[in-house]
């Protein structure tokens, strides 16, 4: 067992090597190469920043969805010739009346699994609607797994764009993760601006252009503000084109008229409505109306056919940015409130470092002095094991670009802790071994052979401990379980393959010496 091949001395020093050099790699700054620019990230907590906890809003979600299936209710029943009476949407349920022939026609239909308005999940054994009777009136509404399925859809949809929101401004290393069935948690390390996250955030972002309409306050018409809310404008209620057409949007600066505007540009079918609308409303205005706020109303002077367009307002450059990152991201499906606001400063993140490089550096130095006190030459052993086992450890979390957190020093600082633990096993059975055996070459080989169940049940156990840790816990356990999992591995490498093969040099070049242990 002490014995090393060239191809095995080799591989183990070359992935030291490699491993070492993305260690190092931590305190050179270096942008261009691709090895030396991958680094440690700091979370939150040690490097400041912001925590929201968003609260994803989906009753405007219901609404929408139940208005589009009374569409497709009155549809259905036109279609098949069934009379009906009173057909509206009351406290979020459809209503309608049938006499008791048409109850059965319309059951029949609703409750058939293939049916197009009311969805069957299989995965539940449920419809996505249910129905009750009243009298010859049938009511409607959303069934518990109908409101599930919005609820899951609308949480989805809700975190990818806020993901693309976030990852727009450039924030390094966020994390965007669900809490819940309703709840989306953001933790931005090292943000400056919070404010401006939060505003990005607590928009919608839905885009729509409609026509300014002549009448003041028609049928077909409504009053809205304009984003400062001073003035007012009476809008056509139709949309003739909203933000699902837009495909890019980035801000400008306008050099004749000297502001700064949003230059957009549209899908082919967006391409096609906008050139008719503009075609056929040459002299009118068109309102650009984002959260039902007017964010201007131009005149249409000529038809607008290539699929560009130019929002102006009175923005600066940063609204303009700002504007345009809404759009390229898209509208959320949803409101989203902040219901947890937690900033945390730098000056605490530093004091964290501080500490947890206090902490791990003591603990290093008396595992070290106590190693040598304990075991001699053997214990000169174990140290440069140790060593190589942080660097080993560091190197693979800069490869992976892991985000370091408080509780992943604290991985960091027990695995320092239980790095020994293999090379004290070894060495009292090394020593034991000793006793018996005359030789130092046969006693080290034993003592490695004999030690090797326990270290490997012990670590074992405590990696699936990690494991379990990873998969079900939240982020900063996730943080602790990482650091530890990746620590386990590397202080068995380190003890069975490093530490091993300097015992082996050891017992080699003293096989006719008695060495003191």
């Amino acid at each position: 067992m002490l014995y090393f091949t060239k191809i095995k001395l080799f591989t183990i020093y070359i992935i030291i090597i490699f491993l070492s050099i993305f260690s190092f790699s931590n305190f050179i700054d270096d942008e261009k190469n691709i090895i030396l620019s991958k680094k440690i990230n700091l979370g939150l907590d040690l490097q400041g920043g912001s925590y929201l906890l968003l609260e994803v809003d989906s009753e405007p979600i219901v609404d929408r969805n139940l208005q589009e299936k009374l569409l497709n209710i009155r549809k259905y029943l036109k279609a098949n010739k069934i009379k009906y009476k009173n057909l509206q949407l009351i406290n979020r349920s459809i209503a309608f009346s049938l006499n008791d022939e048409d109850i059965k026609k319309f059951e029949e239909f609703f409750l058939d699994k293939e049916n197009s308005i009311n969805s069957y999940y299989n995965n539940y054994r449920s419809y996505e609607m249910e129905h009750s009777l009243d009298s010859g009136r049938v009511i409607i509404k959303y069934s518990k797994f109908g409101l599930v399925e919005i609820k899951k859809f609308t949480l989805d949809q809700s975190l990818e764009i806020v993901r693309r929101r976030i990852d727009e401004v450039g924030t390094n290393e966020p994390t965007i993760i669900k809490r819940g069935n309703d709840r989306i948690l953001v933790e931005l390390p090292g943000l400056d601006d919070p404010n401006r996250i939060k505003n990005l955030l607590g928009k919608t972002a839905n885009l729509s252009f409609r026509i300014v309409s002549e009448e003041e306050d028609g049928f077909g018409s409504e009053i809205l503000h304009y984003a400062d809310e001073e003035e007012k404008l009476s809008v056509s209620k139709r949309v003739v084109l909203s933000g699902d057409n837009l495909i890019n949007a980035k801000p400008s600066f306008d050099n004749q008229n000297n502001q700064t505007t949003v230059n957009f540009s549209l899908d082919r079918a967006g391409t096609k409505k906008f050139a008719k609308v503009t075609t056929n409303n040459v002299g009118k205005r068109l309102a650009i109306i984002l959260d039902n706020q007017i964010i201007s109303a131009p005149s249409i002077r000529e038809p607008i056919t290539g699929g560009n367009g130019v929002i102006t307002g009175d923005f600066t450059f940063q609204s303009a940015t700002d504007l345009a990152l809404l759009l390229r991201s898209g509208a959320l499906p949803a409101p989203l409130e902040i219901i947890e606001e937690r900033t945390v400063g730098p000056d605490l993140g530093e004091d964290s470092i501080e500490a947890g490089a206090i902490s791990l550096g003591i603990g290093f130095l008396l595992v070290i002095f106590y190693m040598l006190y304990k075991y001699k030459k053997l214990g000169v052993i174990a140290d440069l094991a140790l060593i190589v086992n942080l660097v080993l450890l560091i190197g693979i979390l800069t490869i992976l670009e892991v985000t370091l957190t408080l509780p992943g020093i604290a991985g960091i600082i027990l695995t320092v802790g239980m790095a020994v633990d293999a090379n004290v096993l070894i060495f009292e059975r090394i020593k034991e071994e000793m006793r018996t055996e005359e030789s130092n070459i046969h006693a080290f080989d034993q003592g490695y052979k004999k030690a090797q169940s326990a270290i490997l049940d012990a670590n074992i156990t405590t990696l699936i401990s990690s494991i379990i840790l990873f998969l079900l816990g939240s982020g900063p356990v996730k943080g602790f379980a990482v650091t530890l999992g990746l620590g386990i591995i590397t202080t068995l490498f380190s003890a069975y393959f490093f530490a091993r093969h300097l015992s082996s040099v050891l017992a080699m070049r003293n096989r006719d010496k008695q060495i003191v242990l």
